[in-house]
């Protein structure tokens, strides 16, 4: 037969569930509101940044208005500034970089996810991983004392032999071979970003369950075959966004561009011509603008980078979501 507790001791028990319980509501209160603030935090610095650029382009845009984009003129001399030019530089360097990138990086996840053997695979993961952590400014010193001369010497006078007779093709791979130049600063960009979307890549195509591959296998796939209809389907989400980040690296990076793009202020004729892009403008002449028109126009080029960027994710997200309302994904 159960005691029955007398009433002092049920009160006491009452009142201790009771302080333990407010104990638990206040903790949760305040671990709300901490995360509430550290979330917040992210958004006012990224209000902050927009602002703060707005402000400084203002100047720009008010004496060139938003034709400022298409105008060709950089002449800090005479201050007159346009953003064609690097932002021609700074799209084609990423886009041909991404184009380079994607299938080797595709194909890198690709074999050491369902390819290649299980005593090789951490090692190969590894030495992946650790092309990422290598400073940019290193991969610009290799692209401009090791790779631009064997460009110049070997590569480039081949496409000029092979793909510049070719009909509207060839006009891309005209002009003489420095080394230097679009098609140069997008062969170092590739290098760079083929580590942060291969891992991307691998690390999404990892998390497929093997019961679902193991199933396709069963019914006679090929590997080529559970990878388009079972592991792609399942991980596109994760690839998407191993591509946005490579695309987001691309755009965004400085010291490597400035190396061997050519920091040339025109408008480049092919893919040999020297030309130079948002990032490395900055880099170069930021430090160095004295007049307030010129000032004002580095951070209008800043803000459009930012503005290109933000065009690209969104995109990203739009296609995802066509994507899922495709297979009726709410």
């Amino acid at each position: 037969m159960d005691m029955i507790k007398p009433a002092p001791v049920q009160e006491a028990d009452q009142a201790a569930m009771h302080t333990t319980m407010r104990a638990q509501r206040i903790q949760d209160f305040i671990f709300h509101k901490v995360t509430l603030l550290f979330a917040l935090s992210v958004l006012l610095v990224l209000v902050g940044i927009i602002v703060s650029l707005v402000f400084g382009a203002a100047p720009a845009f008010q004496r060139f208005g938003l034709g400022f984009i298409t105008r060709v003129e950089w002449d800090p001399v005479n201050d007159e500034f346009g953003a064609l030019i690097a932002i021609v530089g700074t799209l084609a360097t990423s886009l041909i970089a991404l184009l380079i990138a994607f299938p080797i990086s595709f194909g890198i996840a690709l074999f050491l996810t369902e390819i290649c053997p299980v005593w090789l695979r951490r090692p190969m993961g590894t030495a992946v991983e650790l092309l990422a952590g290598i400073p940019s400014i290193i991969y610009g010193m290799w692209g401009l004392f090791v790779f631009a001369p064997i460009f110049a010497d070997h590569v480039q006078p081949l496409l000029k032999d092979t793909l510049g007779h070719l009909p509207w093709i060839g006009q891309f791979f005209s002009g003489p071979a420095t080394g230097l130049g679009i098609l140069t600063a997008a062969l170092i960009l590739a290098v760079m970003i083929i580590p942060f979307i291969s891992s991307v890549m691998r690390d999404v195509f990892e998390i497929v369950p093997a019961v679902l591959k193991e199933s396709a296998y069963g019914l006679g796939c090929t590997k080529w075959e559970v990878v388009r209809k079972i592991v792609l389907p399942y991980t596109k989400t994760g690839v998407v966004g191993g591509v946005m980040l490579g695309l987001g690296r691309a755009l965004g990076e400085t010291m490597a561009v400035t190396f061997v793009i050519g920091n040339a202020n025109e408008l480049p004729k092919s893919l040999f011509s020297a030309g130079s892009s948002i990032s490395s403008t900055l880099a170069n002449e930021f430090a160095e603008a004295q007049s307030t028109l010129h000032t004002s126009s580095l951070f209008a080029l800043a803000l459009i980078l930012f503005a290109i960027t933000f065009i690209v994710l969104s995109a990203a997200k739009l296609m995802l979501a066509g994507m899922s309302r495709k297979e009726g994904v709410k």
